[in-house]
């Protein structure tokens, strides 16, 4: 039987383009090789498609982007075609593709985009669709959605650019609002890049700022007291959530540098958490994963208030990493699954999902 061509993609446009390259590192080593043969497709800080058929060790010091052998290509959007387009010496050729692996975390990659490419494309692609990726990006319409499916959250606001001269009003809302400490989010943005922990007006209005540099809307939350824990969710109708697994962060929240760089955040799986308490987060993870339309994977982000007891959804994110310290393969892998399993299952379900009407 013919290997089925499996199209990763990584880097990105977004400020998670280096951890989209230790992800792809990971992914690229252990797709089941007796099954998939690998077309390695990156794409520059600056937008630029590159086929790279080199050395995966290449990835993640960025050095690949320099390498000879990298030539011009791009997904082709005529779904007859359904294929990489490289341009070699002036010359145009087309390399079939089965299935796409988009390893890009962020804007560019997580938020609908090429997405919405692939499907022009024709071509089945691991993950979530358009609408949930789209959905799931922006934290601001997400919450509204989970807001009204009575899926329980911190409390929560948010404002737009064009509000900054109402600051002062703002800054009174959210104190009666939410209290000291605040977060504050980009509403479009991940990997914990743009946030900030804000302990009074004036840490506010330069958190504001930080997060309005990377986009026009802030989420502010108030801050909760309790364990952080993240289920790994996977399954197009029938969905499947792992137990979660809690975060022991390493800085007073869980910093970019604390997933990707330092490595000092430790992981317990399964959380701390009661027998009744881990089945209801699972619960919980299903829910919300349904609810904002979730395919192929996602991974659902909680807080157990101290207290209360209560789980609250933090946020889903629907290409989650998958670098070695990752923790959605971490998770899956506790519940018996190796790493190339897991793989092999996110790229079935790419193939089930294409199938499916509407899929």
């Amino acid at each position: 039987m013919a290997k089925r061509k499996v199209c990763v993609l990584f880097g990105g446009i977004s400020s998670e383009h280096e951890v989209s390259c230790v992800s792809a590192t990971s992914v690229i080593r252990n797709i089941p090789a007796d099954k998939y043969e690998v077309i390695p497709v990156g794409i520059t800080k600056k937008g630029r498609w590159l086929y790279y058929p080199g050395p995966v060790e290449k990835l993640a010091d960025g050095s690949w982007e320099t390498a000879g052998d990298c030539v011009p290509a791009f997904l082709s959007p005529d779904a007859t075609d359904r294929a990489l387009v490289k341009c070699e010496n002036g010359n145009f050729t087309l390399q079939k593709i089965d299935v796409v692996f988009p390893v890009l975390h962020g804007l560019g990659g997580e938020d609908g985009t090429v997405q919405g490419l692939l499907e022009l494309a024709g071509i089945p692609y691991v993950g979530c669709g358009v609408l949930a990726s789209a959905l799931c990006m922006d934290k601001a319409a997400a919450n509204l959605v989970m807001d009204a499916a009575g899926i329980a959250r911190c409390e929560w606001d948010y404002m737009i650019r064009s509000e900054l001269p109402q600051m002062d009003a703002i800054a009174d809302r959210l104190e009666r609002k939410l209290g000291w400490p605040i977060f504050v989010k980009p509403a479009n943005s991940g990997s914990s890049v743009g946030i900030s922990k804000a302990h009074n007006r004036a840490e506010l209005d330069n958190a504001v700022k930080l997060a309005l540099a990377h986009d026009s809307r802030v989420v502010f939350e108030r801050f909760v007291t309790g364990q952080e824990v993240e289920c790994a969710v996977m399954g197009n109708d029938a969905v499947f959530s792992t137990r979660p697994g809690e975060i022991l962060a390493s800085e007073e929240f869980y910093t970019y540098d604390d997933k990707y760089k330092s490595g000092k955040s430790e992981v317990v799986i399964p959380a701390r958490l009661s027998e009744e308490k881990l089945d209801e987060v699972r619960a919980v993870a299903v829910r919300a994963y349904k609810t904002l339309c979730c395919t192929g994977l996602a991974r659902a982000d909680f807080f157990v208030e101290a207290g209360t007891g209560r789980v609250l959804l933090n946020e889903i994110n629907t290409m989650p990493g998958f670098t070695s310290i990752s923790m959605y393969p971490k998770l899956m892998i506790h519940e018996g699954m190796s790493y190339g399993q897991l793989l092999d299952k996110l790229i079935s379900l790419a193939f089930d999902r294409k199938e499916e009407p509407n899929g």
